[in-house]
């Protein structure tokens, strides 16, 4: 086996940021692009120092007309390597980016839990960081957006999803693929404009390269690194703020029968916060209460109220629960 630098650096990365455990069953994403190629060969080289225990699953979305081909391809390479192939295909086209990554996600964890893999390991790079770092930020999003793309997380139960190339840019992948002659997927719909990440990596990441700095991937990359440290900090401090201000009742003034569970917050506890906590804890009160993701603007008219006068409410939330001040309290009606 040749011992790469990118090799040494991925073995390093693995081992210092805890990504796995010696002896454990990875399975890996693998698209038959060049990200997901060079993943799957640095891990199959580094097999016998960890002991690991490889499989290789593939995510046939139906949107190219070439994918079942694609499926194959991925498929034969698994085989000449001795490596357990899972397949997924969707019922139907996908062709909506969100529903895809969604879908994806879905068929990685219900392929892992039916073969007793603890992680799923997928290809993600620096550049990806990058693109999702830029995307966001165009949307509006605020910190925790920007570092969307974090090294591990649990994706369910006994699964963790883990991310070991964030410091390895696409160019480098490109490079190692070229090293050894994997035999690259091209992927036709990287190409489509239609998709905003595709012209923000072919149209927006060169003209920064080209006329602010050749190492704009890198850098961003650095920028969501440090952004993640400080968001699990913050969201730690926050959830602490908000369990001191919470208090979880029952009232029954209306029906004894069926009493109503009353959600308040104590604004004196609030007002002491820096306004980044408090916003952090209305964030986290109405992902109980809603059931989708709430806007900048239902945060910002909830904090308002922890300086509001009394008998302030906000109009309905998506649902129709409303937030009152009464006194030293904010409660949820």
């Amino acid at each position: 086996m040749v011992w790469t630098p990118l090799h040494a650096k991925i073995h390093r990365t693995i081992r210092s940021r805890h990504l796995f455990e010696r002896n454990q069953r990875l399975l890996i994403a693998v698209s038959g692009g060049q990200d997901s190629l060079c993943l799957i060969k640095l891990l199959l080289d580094l097999q016998s120092k960890w002991g690991w225990d490889l499989g290789i699953a593939h995510c046939d979305h139906r949107w190219r007309s070439d994918s079942q081909a694609n499926a194959n391809h991925v498929e034969n390479l698994a085989k000449t390597w001795g490596i357990s192939f899972y397949l997924e295909t969707a019922n139907e086209p996908i062709n909506s980016e969100a529903t895809a990554r969604d879908w994806r996600y879905q068929a990685l964890s219900a392929i892992a839990q039916a073969n007793n893999y603890q992680y799923i390991v997928t290809g993600h790079t620096a550049s990806d960081r990058a693109e999702t770092l830029l995307y966001n930020l165009i949307r509006g999003t605020g910190a925790d957006g920007l570092q969307a793309l974090t090294w591990q997380r649990p994706l369910t139960t006994g699964i963790m999803l883990v991310r070991p190339l964030l410091e390895i840019t696409r160019l480098q992948t490109e490079q190692f693929c070229q090293e050894f002659k994997l035999p690259i997927w091209e992927d036709s719909t990287n190409q489509d404009l239609q998709y905003a990440r595709n012209r923000i990596r072919q149209e927006l990441i060169p003209y920064l390269q080209e006329n602010f700095n050749p190492q704009v991937e890198s850098a961003l990359a650095q920028t969501a690194e440090l952004l993640q440290a400080e968001v699990e900090y913050l969201e730690k401090a926050a959830q602490q703020l908000r369990e001191k201000a919470m208090l979880l009742g029952i009232g029954n003034e209306e029906d004894s029968l069926n009493p109503v569970v009353l959600l308040r917050l104590n604004r004196r506890v609030l007002q002491k916060a820096p306004l980044a906590l408090q916003r952090r804890v209305m964030r986290q009160v109405l992902q109980q209460i809603l059931t989708d993701a709430p806007s900048f603007e239902h945060i910002e008219k909830l904090t308002a109220l922890i300086i509001a006068p009394n008998r302030s409410q906000t109009d309905p939330f998506p649902g129709g629960a409303i937030a009152q001040v009464e006194g030293d309290w904010i409660c949820f009606k």
